[in-house]
């Protein structure tokens, strides 16, 4: 049989309401994976064990107890981690600020509470960035992350403790928000998928930065799991109105315009990146889609306007955000000193805020962003487009700070507000993950979802990496 820590929620779920397997074991089982790789990937940074076997027991006298086991929550006994910045009820909120290090959510978001309600237990929360702002998970309160498949590699970011939590086969599924591939490239790095759903689909409280206004717009809490066969089923749960979302065994990909941008980065895609996506676009060009290969040179001037967007749409500054949260902040020293409170990309984003502001190149860049999301719209349509989440797989810890431009390749599409999903896609020769990102039409989750499905029965998704020794 395949082992507990390789199986999809969904299957974990069914086994628990047959009484083939225990919640207890189930939850007993990604404990030890967990902790296995604890001392090298650093991905959950507050526990509840004790709590989760706790109701792990209770979930199994609750299947004892029924005569009708379809009528039990579909994911009860199935654990579950969850990204540090957003709400865990009891547990540490701090986004790795450590102003913030004494703060304990006192309620769960809205996102979290309903995977709750359907059965799953959490475990705890997972690493993170400082303030959400960078994709490699580090800060001053946590310490880093690192990749389950190459300690020596980033995990990605910001939701980089929920890749490594998940990639590790710690976690069958986790909760993640994505602003600028926050999700996708986590996802990436550590060999699972990933999704970012449509804007509106799930309610963003309950997460720390608040994100207001038009960057919340960009901002998506979505899921990383394992197994595709859970992204739609976690997804109808966490979403405001799940019956929106339709069925991705409904759709067709005979027919299916899929599209791939050429040259659309400063750094070009690796050759084992571009090769991955090949072999996904022949996958699907064999179930009978249909595919067109652009250029986007826009593209590659993506980075300024979406920061210029990100930044005029959130309604609060990085130092005032700090500051609010009890941060002691001096002049031009914090932004050059080494050590102290803050990582370099943070002490970055300060010194950018400081500098003075034009508003006439602002509102270029500002109609730029929608130019560009405008182009990225119309070259989906109502098929999908295909493009790596980052330009290489999972690079070196700190060769990715003060490079802006990485982002781009993910961050396009929080822009163009479109609905993406991270796709596995194998390992190359140095034994790191592959994958693509799938994404669809604007409300259009099912379309992104069921083509990751396809290529998940082509290429196997997910592979176990060791554990260390």
């Amino acid at each position: 049989m395949t082992p507990i820590i390789e199986r999809s929620a969904l299957a974990l779920a069914a086994a628990i309401r047959r009484r083939e397997v225990t919640a207890r074991d189930v939850v007993e089982a990604h404990i030890e994976r967990l902790q296995a790789f604890a001392p090298s990937t650093n991905a959950v940074v507050a526990e509840r064990f004790d709590s989760a076997r706790a109701e792990a027991e209770a979930a199994d006298r609750r299947v004892a107890a029924s005569d009708h086991p379809e009528e039990l929550p579909v994911l009860l006994g199935v654990p579950f981690t969850v990204k540090e910045s957003i709400a865990l009820a009891g547990m540490p909120q701090s986004a790795g600020v450590v102003a913030r290090s004494e703060y304990q959510a006192r309620e769960s978001a809205p996102a979290v509470q309903r995977l709750a309600d359907a059965g799953a237990i959490p475990l705890g929360v997972t690493n993170t960035s400082e303030l959400t702002l960078w994709i490699e998970s580090v800060n001053r309160l946590y310490g880093r992350s690192s990749n389950p498949y190459d300690i020596t590699r980033a995990a990605g970011g910001s939701s980089g403790g929920e890749g490594a939590a998940v990639g590790s086969g710690g976690s069958p599924f986790g909760v993640g928000a994505d602003i600028a591939g926050s999700i996708r490239i986590p996802a990436l790095f550590c060999g699972v998928f990933g999704h970012k759903p449509s804007p509106g689909l799930i309610t963003n409280e309950g997460l720390y930065p608040d994100t207001p206004g038009e960057a919340g717009r960009m901002l998506q809490v979505g899921p990383l799991s394992r197994r595709g066969e859970d992204l739609m089923p976690v997804l109808r749960i966490m979403a405001d109105s799940p019956e929106t979302l339709s069925d991705p065994a409904d759709v067709a990909l005979d027919g299916l315009q899929v599209t791939t941008v050429e040259d659309s980065s400063l750094l070009p895609m690796s050759r084992d990146l571009r090769d991955a996506r090949e072999r996904a676009v022949g996958a699907l060009l064999a179930r009978g889609a249909v595919v067109r290969r652009i250029a986007l040179r826009s593209w590659r001037r993506a980075a300024l306007p979406y920061l210029v967007t990100l930044q005029a749409g959130a309604g609060h500054t990085t130092r005032a955000l700090l500051e609010a949260a009890g941060a002691e902040l001096g002049g031009w020293r914090t932004f050059v000193r080494r050590g102290g409170h803050h990582t370099l990309p943070t002490r970055i984003t300060l010194a950018a805020e400081a500098l003075p502001q034009l508003d006439a190149p602002r509102d270029k860049l500002l109609g730029a962003a929608k130019s560009l999301a405008q182009e990225l719209t119309d070259a989906i349509g109502n098929g999908v487009l295909l493009h790596p989440a980052h330009p290489r797989p999972a690079p070196r810890h700190g060769r990715t700070v003060g490079r802006a431009w990485l982002v781009t390749p993910a961050a396009v599409f929080n822009l163009a507000g479109v609905p993406v999903t991270e796709v596995p896609l194998g390992l190359n020769a140095a034994g790191l993950p592959l994958g693509v990102q799938v994404a669809a039409g604007a409300g259009r989750d099912h379309v992104a979802i069921a083509t990751a499905l396809e290529l998940e029965r082509v290429f196997g998704g997910w592979i176990p990496p060791e554990v260390p020794r």
